[in-house]
């Protein structure tokens, strides 16, 4: 096997069907925790709450139903010849720790070396959502980005580098605000080829328009 469908394998890029709780029972489970928290789930001002809560979920591990390798399926060979790096800057990350279920918020930046193909770039942003919506470590999501668009693509290198602020560091244990995690995952060309990793990094540093 590969190295590429060694790491595809090791890291299923959409997750296994299970049972899905029903909304009621999701619910209910919200109303357990607030009673648990020391709160009248019955009161006022929480009687909604529960309901808030499971569609605010919904919203914020909707990666759970897609496959990133879908949104790369298409691909286009009519690119001129061009074969030199293709990047997104900035690409907003909200994802959540899955030790506490808490967000971490930041920026992605991605770039690949085509072999022949490109993808639409929205397809680039739009993989990076659906893995950070999810329950996340960063460094595996940093992972699965850049195996993802190996997988797919099939280019010459992937380099990915995640920054964020992790909020069960800023706002729990050591409080420590401000202080950002970044993690690099860099493959091909872009792993042995110290001029392009530079560039790359260069471009992540520089100037913002």
């Amino acid at each position: 096997m590969n190295d590429i469908a060694t790491r595809k394998a090791a890291i299923p890029l959409k997750p296994a069907s299970r049972r899905r709780p029903t909304q009621a029972e999701a619910e209910e489970a919200v109303r357990t925790l607030i009673a648990w928290a020391g709160d009248d789930p019955a009161r006022e001002g929480l009687k909604e709450t529960p309901r808030r809560v499971v569609g605010a979920y919904d919203e914020y591990y909707s990666g759970y139903r897609l496959d990133p390798a879908e949104a790369l399926s298409k691909t286009f060979d009519e690119a001129g010849g061009y074969d030199d790096l293709v990047m997104l800057r900035d690409i907003r990350v909200e994802s959540h720790c899955e030790h506490h279920m808490t967000p971490f918020l930041g920026v992605a930046h991605v770039a690949y070396l085509p072999r022949g193909r490109i993808v639409g770039i929205s397809k680039i942003a739009r993989v990076v959502e659906i893995f950070a919506k999810r329950l996340q470590t960063q460094e595996t999501m940093t992972a699965q980005i850049a195996d993802a668009i190996e997988a797919a693509l099939v280019p010459r290198g992937v380099a990915v580098l995640i920054e964020a602020e992790h909020q069960c560091m800023s706002m729990r244990g050591v409080r420590q605000p401000g202080v950002r995690t970044i993690t690099s995952r860099f493959t091909g060309a872009m792993d042995s080829d110290a001029s392009y990793r530079d560039r790359f990094l260069q471009m992540v540093h520089g100037p913002r328009f």
